[in-house]
């Protein structure tokens, strides 16, 4: 029986975008196995989710809207990981900041995409992703 021994396994991931087939602006991280022997048979399923990030101007911009949507001080910190739920958000400012975001970007998201958003991140990837389905 044959065995694998996996010392690192390195991919890229971080801000990109991915238009036909091109993957670019990536940032290196790695993911080590050190001493792992693993036998043919019985191979373990590796899946990976590269995930791209907006740019940095978008999530400002994102992170301004909800600040004004929330009526959030100045100085409550507000990046890309922040939950809407966790600055006080209900379902209701969360479709205000949606339609803040539509009017802001020029970009309509649907319902169902409305519903999956719960960061400012996830926010901006969204109309990232968005915009460049427009164009």
């Amino acid at each position: 029986m044959a065995s694998v021994t996996a010392s690192s396994v390195k991919f890229s991931s971080v801000s990109c975008f991915i238009k036909q087939n091109q993957v670019s602006n990536l940032k290196k991280t790695s993911l080590s196995f050190s001493g792992k022997a693993f036998q043919s048979r019985r191979l373990p399923v590796l899946r990976f989710r590269v995930a791209c990030s907006a740019k940095d101007d978008t999530v400002k911009k994102v992170c301004e809207i909800v600040r004004k949507q929330l009526a959030l001080p100045d100085d409550r910190d507000v990046n890309g990981e922040s939950k809407f739920s966790q600055l006080g958000a209900d379902s209701l400012d969360t479709v205000e900041i949606v339609m803040g975001l539509e009017e802001e970007f020029g970009i309509c998201v649907e319902e169902e995409s409305a519903q999956s958003i719960s960061t400012v991140q996830e926010a901006a990837d969204l109309i990232e992703m968005l915009l460049e389905k427009k164009c």
